[in-house]
């Protein structure tokens, strides 16, 4: 029973101002936000991921599949095989978009939805995350107006999103027109690099940034999302970076 009160008509709705078609046009919740969710897996995730997973809301009424999981598979060959699968399945290739986790990575509830709200400015839009340990970096790699390229941790602007050359996997949403791109070696997107080129010096790229360097030569933008901050778990000892 509510506490003694006298009740005035008053049916108007919280979400009935004036700014919701503002709200709405920022969430892009009434279009197509139809999206895979992959993961690499050795098959043990720690139960904190799955939870923040459980937690991540998902656009209503959409199509928001997966995770699709990838077991014991070298990281780069399990993106490329499950992309493939993807491209080849009519009933997926529609899909609009790609959302790719990682098995110690723990995602804010409203990180995907967040991350839809720049997808129109970029190619692909990533979550906040350092690598683990106390000298930890962000992995939001390269200025694109600095040249050569190249992947050096940059200084995330804070709650707000950042041009970059590339990103990690952990948390990060890609539309799926860019791996229907025929520059790319269809089937070979991610390649884990480590050769000695004459005259060139060793190259080692791992497989995120082998296809972020691809990207960037065709032409595509990538961002990172600082509002998006996401969890880099270390399970052997129970911190979340």
């Amino acid at each position: 029973m509510g506490a003694p009160q006298i009740l005035v008509p008053d049916n108007a709705g919280i979400h009935n101002s004036s700014d919701y078609a503002t709200r709405l046009e920022k969430e892009k919740t009434y279009r197509d936000l139809s999206t895979v969710i992959v993961c690499p897996t050795r098959g043990m995730i720690p139960a904190r991921i799955v939870q923040s997973w459980q937690g991540l809301i998902r656009p209503m009424n959409q199509k928001v599949l997966g995770p699709i999981f990838m077991e014991n598979m070298e990281v780069g060959e399990a993106y490329n095989q499950v992309i493939k699968m993807i491209l080849e399945n009519p009933d997926l290739a529609s899909f609009k978009f790609l959302l790719t986790l990682e098995e110690d990575n723990a995602p804010p509830a409203d990180g995907l939805i967040k991350l839809y709200e720049h997808i129109d400015q970029y190619d692909a839009v990533g979550g906040l995350y350092w690598t683990k340990g106390e000298s930890g970096q962000p992995m939001c790699y390269g200025n694109p107006d600095m040249m050569p390229l190249n992947f050096i941790p940059q200084i995330p602007a804070t709650d707000t999103v950042t041009p970059c050359n590339g990103l990690g996997m952990g948390f990060t949403l890609f539309r799926m027109e860019m791996f229907k791109d025929s520059r790319f070696e269809y089937g070979n997107w991610f390649k884990t690099k480590q050769e000695v080129v004459p005259g060139g010096g060793a190259q080692v790229f791992t497989q995120d940034l082998w296809f972020f360097q691809k990207a960037h030569e065709f032409g595509y933008k990538v961002a990172c999302d600082a509002r998006v901050k996401v969890g880099h778990y270390d399970a052997a000892n129970q911190l979340m970076w």
